[in-house]
């Protein structure tokens, strides 16, 4: 799969790196245009050859992933307020909020209880 787009990215590289004053604007043209058909049908056969992992990791995307970031993103007010997480010696996953980041208002319930 890397290979391909190795390939396809090195082909149009050098087509573009050709003197455009050595070929005729309908030869570069037409070479151009063959060249975007040749990347397309590669990139057709690498998603029928991914179509079916994708469909074989859906279920747990759906009931594990989706889950997981729709919880994070009621916990988290806005995403571009924490720092990357970091993992401590013990093993733990922290998210720090950023220093620069708004203060953070909890909610606060009908009986002044704050979830943390």
């Amino acid at each position: 799969m890397k290979h391909a787009i190795a390939v396809s990215l090195t082909a149009g590289a050098l087509a573009l790196a050709t003197p455009a004053a050595a070929q005729d604007d309908s030869d570069l043209s037409e070479g151009l245009g063959l060249l975007g058909e040749g990347a397309q049908m590669i990139l057709e056969g690498l998603m029928e050859e991914m179509r079916p992992m994708l469909e074989e990791a859906r279920p747990y995307f759906e009931e594990e992933v989706l889950p997981f970031l729709n919880r994070m993103g009621e916990l988290m007010d806005d995403v571009t307020s924490y720092e990357l997480p970091e993992r401590l010696p013990n093993g733990d996953i922290i998210i720090r909020r950023s220093p620069d980041a708004p203060p953070f208002e909890p909610e606060v319930g009908e009986n002044g209880d704050v979830e943390l």
